[in-house]
């Protein structure tokens, strides 16, 4: 097994294909086939599943892909590291869809000027979605609630959001889950950690919204409940960026729902050059805090 292969295994795991990764990597497609076949008889298992024209990676390739991209990772951050370069190539984070629109970008703008060779590709998503994202190698380090005590992960803690409910303007006061038991509620898909919060608010008052309407941003959300259509929970560092956010009523939840801890995670023992010079910056900024 060599450098080379993982290479070639990586591409045709990423498009799907031999003929897609030969275009991608500059090479032609019978080496490609003859590379990826010694590669599994290297390792005696099939990595990919045929199925004519396509490769579907088999379990053990997904496996496999995992440790190929970290070892690929570890050998670029070497070489840049000996020979005293600056950060440099892919930079996949991602992000909660709040977090994204409300408290990073600033921070990404000071990143990219003081690393204009780092390509920073930003993803957002629901918590689950962007902790699946890090386990499986495909970002580099993803903001997420927390804390997160998955074993293959660590971080730090940093932002402090304050989740309020939102109702119709003329919607009666709202100081528990009893208030509102039985009425709709807008939220994201069942891997939002936000929407388990929300979920949890109503049980632990012995409590259960009405029918949930699966969102894809804040902002249909917000035009939902603002046409007088049922609820939704989200931070209010994000309700107040919106447009239109004074056409809704804004009730605070109890203190021990009240506030929400962001953290920034990523797969243990794969500290990327890039990602220590943005938690780096974050230092400086004063985001990360103390954990809890």
């Amino acid at each position: 097994m060599d450098l080379v292969q993982l290479e070639i295994f990586k591409a045709v795991a990423e498009h799907g294909s031999i003929s897609a990764a030969a275009q991608h990597i500059h090479r032609v497609p019978s080496n490609l086939t003859t590379r990826i076949k010694q590669l599994e008889q290297d390792l005696g298992v099939d990595l990919f599943i045929r199925e004519k024209s396509r490769l579907r990676l088999s379990p053990a390739g997904w496996s496999f892909l995992d440790y190929a991209r970290r070892i690929l990772d570890l050998v670029q951050e070497a070489r840049a590291t000996v020979a005293g370069e600056e950060p440099q190539g892919s930079f996949p984070l991602g992000s909660l869809e709040s977090t994204a629109a409300v408290r990073i970008p600033e921070l990404l703008a000071a990143y990219n000027q003081k690393h204009a060779k780092v390509e920073l590709d930003l993803s957002t998503g629901p918590s689950g979605t962007m902790i699946d994202g890090v386990l499986s190698g495909r970002l580099a380090a993803a903001f997420v609630d927390g804390p997160v005590l998955h074993p293959a992960l660590e971080g730090v803690p940093a932002f402090e959001e304050e989740m309020v409910l939102i109702a119709p303007l003329n919607h009666a006061p709202i100081h528990r889950a009893q208030d509102v038991n039985g009425e709709n509620i807008y939220a994201f898909r069942a891997n939002c950690s936000y929407r388990h919060h929300f979920e949890s608010w109503f049980s632990k008052d012995a409590s259960v919204p009405g029918k949930i309407f699966e969102m894809e941003s804040y902002h249909g959300m917000l035009a939902c409940v603002s046409a007088g259509a049922g609820l939704a929970l989200m931070p209010r560092s994000m309700l107040e960026s919106m447009p239109g956010c004074t056409t809704v009523s804004i009730w605070p939840l109890s203190e021990s729902f009240r506030y929400l801890r962001t953290w920034l995670v990523w797969r243990r023992g794969t500290v990327s050059q890039s990602l220590t010079m943005f938690v780096r910056l974050l230092e400086e900024r004063g985001v990360v805090q103390e954990a809890v």
